[in-house]
């Protein structure tokens, strides 16, 4: 059986959700960094795993503000919506670094539909990026790789701050 530590046991709704609002607006924040200062030019895909956090930012902040105002349904109906997202955006994140790691192939690199037409030679890149290969890693594992880790991490929280959400109303 999984053991949790009293002190986490304790931990309200809110402070979870704070959690969450800082180590997602930390990550985005990261993400950015490594693009526009860093250099790292994000493929399709990468930008599509983005989207949770562009999303769930502004969410977690909404689900942080129902609570103070002691709409804790509605808050833990957020809190779902939020992990539901991070739980996608988590398998968004396996799918590519398996891909990195030649365990798949991806079929497409994350558009749904056509791209924009655009000559590559008149971007000031060197050249262009690829879903399927990474651009950087940490202790083995790429963006990609990274942002699952996280991603999960942020689902398994925002389920917690919604079933102590949900708790509040007994």
């Amino acid at each position: 059986m999984l053991h949790v530590p009293s002190e986490l046991k304790q931990t309200s709704a809110d402070a979870i959700a704070a959690v969450l609002l800082a180590v997602a607006a930390a990550v985005i924040l990261a993400a950015l960094a490594f693009e526009h200062i860093g250099g790292y030019l994000p493929c399709p895909l990468c930008l599509q795993q983005r989207y949770a956090y562009y999303a769930g930012i502004p969410a977690l902040a909404g689900a942080l503000a129902l609570l103070r105002a002691r709409n804790a349904p509605a808050a833990a109906a957020v809190f779902l919506l939020v992990g539901t997202a991070f739980v996608i955006n988590a398998a968004l994140g396996i799918y590519q670094a398996g891909a990195e790691w030649k365990l798949w192939e991806i079929s497409s690199c994350g558009a749904s539909g056509p791209l924009p037409e655009f000559n590559i030679d008149k971007l000031n890149i060197g050249k262009a990026p690829v879903c399927g290969v990474a651009s950087w890693q940490f202790l083995g594992l790429s963006f990609a790789g990274w942002n699952a880790v996280v991603s999960a991490l942020l689902a398994l929280g925002a389920f917690a701050a919604a079933r102590k959400a949900w708790r509040r109303l007994r």
